[in-house]
């Protein structure tokens, strides 16, 4: 297991970038504590994939540097890194049988061989592939060798870090839960360091003990799943997390005020004179729905998705969403909204400001 740090680190795939927007990874550092399950959660094209690959040793860095347990590891072959990888997608031995398959990496490194046959059993039952394991991979469903794939990534016991990359996105549904539930488990039990990629914010919530988010090349927060939902350091983040997310309302900040419109909404901190475009954050949990007194608002439409409503709305020709509890009744007359002031987020250009006690 190791501490995982990223010194001064930026790629791009340009071989002399002359300007931001030509890194897929713009400069960041970052330390990844020894034994904790991390999520690089963002949407396609972030940036995710190539950190992890510059963390493997598939990927040199343009600058900066790697480094295992403050060893560096920067220009150091993926084996010799000592770390496990899945990919996307399924990468086994067709020749070989599943119990082969998942036996390779500890025939590898000469391990004896009854410890082999104990622990290919028992990630065999983990994965639910105790009853084929005698099986040809050739002949095997694509999800299945996904499984396997999986369980090769986390036969080994001995590994600094086991890096995932969207793995599951070719297994059925109910299965991704279980194997969740299962790497969760793996992880409480041995403490590898776990880096999971995904651009599924349930798979990054349910996984990791940090979460780290990325956009448009840039790490723009890592935190827990509930520092994420309730203070995100950046509008992506807000957007991104949720469902439906953060809304995001331009807004005039004016001490313990914000200016909506032709109306005002109380914050729950101060702040002082903030340039460029500021904006308030509201999750649709922490907005309600009355016949007054409030913000007036228009309904345009109403989604019931089971355990609760979506009300989508239009605030001052801004878009608003409210989430309203299944049963509860809506505004008979003219509808309007309220805000939990200590609920809401204040930005700046994108960036969360932190408010002062009013």
């Amino acid at each position: 297991m190791a501490e995982i740090t990223l010194s001064h680190l930026a790629h791009s795939y340009f071989p002399r970038p002359t300007e931001d927007s030509q890194f897929a990874l713009k400069e960041l550092d970052h330390v990844w504590q020894d034994g904790q399950a991390y999520a690089l959660l963002g949407a396609s094209g972030c940036g995710k994939t190539t950190l992890l690959n510059i963390i493997s040793g598939l990927i040199r860095p343009s600058q900066g540097q790697v480094l295992f347990n403050g060893k560096d590891v920067t220009d150091l072959a993926p084996e010799a890194r000592n770390i496990a990888q899945v990919f996307q997608f399924p990468v086994v031995y067709d020749t070989m049988t599943v119990r082969e398959n998942l036996a390779f990496p500890l025939k590898n490194r000469r391990m004896d061989p009854d410890y082999i046959a104990a622990r290919v059993q028992a990630i065999a039952e983990m994965i639910g592939m105790e009853a084929v394991l005698d099986r040809k991979a050739r002949g095997l469903t694509a999800d299945a060798k996904q499984k396997i794939s999986l369980g090769r990534g986390m036969v080994r016991r001995d590994v600094n870090a086991i890096l995932f990359d969207e793995p599951l996105t070719v297994i059925d549904p109910h299965m991704k839960w279980e194997l969740r539930t299962q790497l969760r488990t793996l992880h409480r039990e041995f403490g590898h360091t776990m880096i999971y990629v995904t651009h599924d914010q349930t798979e990054a919530l349910t996984f990791a003990d940090q979460v780290v988010v990325m956009h448009e090349g840039r790490v723009v927060q890592m935190g827990t799943p509930q520092e994420l939902f309730e203070r995100p350091a950046h509008t992506f983040v807000g957007y991104f997390i949720g469902s439906p997310g953060m809304n995001l309302i331009d807004a005039g900040i004016e001490g313990t005020r914000a200016r909506i419109g032709d109306a005002t909404v109380a914050l729950g901190a101060a702040y002082g004179t903030l340039t460029g475009r500021t904006r308030i954050g509201i999750r649709p949990e922490y907005v309600t729905l009355t016949d007054g007194p409030g913000l007036p608002v228009t309904i345009r439409r109403i989604e019931d998705v089971g355990r609760h409503r979506i009300v989508r709305a239009e605030l001052f020709g801004q878009p608003l969403n409210v989430i309203a509890e299944e049963g509860a009744p809506l505004p008979s007359g003219a509808p309007h909204v309220s805000f939990a002031p200590e609920k809401i987020n204040v930005y700046a250009d994108d960036w969360r400001v932190e408010g002062e006690a009013a």
